[in-house]
């Protein structure tokens, strides 16, 4: 029997929903996109009308309370997660929410817990996880192609002055500058590709004057379950770079670009200082991945790798990276 295409909502429709999902759901075999609100009513019925979009809701409360949804896909600023997922769960829909999923553990716990009460699904928008760079090195990992994993590095820096959410240095709606934006992302990365987890961090990081009171450019010192330990760096006043690579007993792997999508990325494995291998994969078609998967999860085909349970890890572990910086030592998760 052929399934109909799950219908998703997104809820807070901005530049990410245009730039990202849209062009993801139009390729989509699995998930469809049904509708949207967004603050700004007039803005809201412009997009809807430019890029047919089928309901243009007048409120978070008739979206989530549409027949319309099955699925409402959380994209406001971090500050309205927590209370735009519980709305959503009290109509009975599936949320599948941005990063980085709250403000703090105890918000993501409260979601998570709803979210299961509930018996409904809920995911977090971790991208990244469906990208073949990272499948292929979590594989090469796996397969024991550099041995024991010892060190990995995970960096993101993108320009915020050229970003179009002017929020992100709000704290009352950002969870925090480029760790909990991006750095958030590096931290998921590397969880997903040595299959491990974050047990203590070590945080240096600065402000400026752009910055306000979050931060600008900041370096986290991960110890990692398994034995390993990561640097995790992350800055919003350098040109575009993402990378991703870890050392092993046995060889180094290195992904230049490793989280890019617009591109392809290139990969190298190292042994004893020659090149075995490199590999160029392409990460475009990364967002319909996470849509199909959840869509998939669902309708009951399979798990969503980025659980909201999962999300409440790397939660955890951007509480800690933020305590370390108020404390100046390391912190536990």
């Amino acid at each position: 029997m052929t399934q109909s295409p799950v219908r998703f909502a997104i809820l807070g429709f901005g530049h990410h929903a245009v730039r990202r999902l849209l062009p993801a759901f139009a390729v989509s075999e699995r998930a469809t996109l049904s509708g949207m609100w967004r603050r700004d009513q007039a803005a809201a019925v412009k997009n809807c009308a430019e890029h047919k979009i089928p309901n243009c809701f007048p409120s978070r409360e008739a979206l989530c309370s549409s027949p319309e949804v099955d699925v409402v896909l959380i994209t406001s600023p971090d500050a309205m997660h927590r209370d735009d997922t519980l709305l959503a769960l009290s109509h009975g829909k599936a949320v599948l929410c941005e990063k980085p999923l709250a403000m703090n553990t105890a918000e993501a716990e409260e979601m998570t817990k709803a979210a299961q009460t509930a018996g409904l699904l809920f995911g977090v928008a971790q991208n990244f996880r469906f990208n073949r760079s990272l499948d292929w090195l979590r594989e090469q990992i796996a397969a024991g192609r550099i041995g024991k994993p010892q060190l990995a590095h995970a960096q993101y820096a993108y320009p915020a002055a050229q970003a179009p959410r002017k929020w992100i240095t709000d704290p009352t709606l950002a969870c925090g500058g480029p760790i909990a934006d991006v750095g958030v992302h590096c931290i998921d990365a590397l969880r997903f590709v040595l299959g491990e987890n974050v047990t203590s961090v070590s945080t240096v990081a600065q402000k400026d004057d752009a910055s306000g009171k979050v931060e600008a450019i900041a370096s986290l010192q991960l110890e990692i379950t398994g034995g390993i330990y990561a640097n995790v760096t992350a800055s919003a006043r350098a040109p575009y770079r993402t990378l991703v690579e870890v050392t092993g007993s046995d060889g180094v792997l290195i992904a230049e670009n490793g989280l890019t999508v617009d591109r392809p990325v290139q990969i190298v494995l190292h042994k004893g200082g020659a090149l075995v291998e490199t590999v160029t994969v392409d990460n475009g078609d990364g967002y319909t991945r996470m849509l199909d998967s959840f869509a998939s999860a669902f309708w009951g085909m399979g798990n969503f790798p980025a659980s909201g349970g999962d999300g409440v890890h790397n939660m955890r572990a951007l509480d800690t990276a933020y305590a370390s910086w108020r404390s100046g030592r390391r912190e536990a998760v």
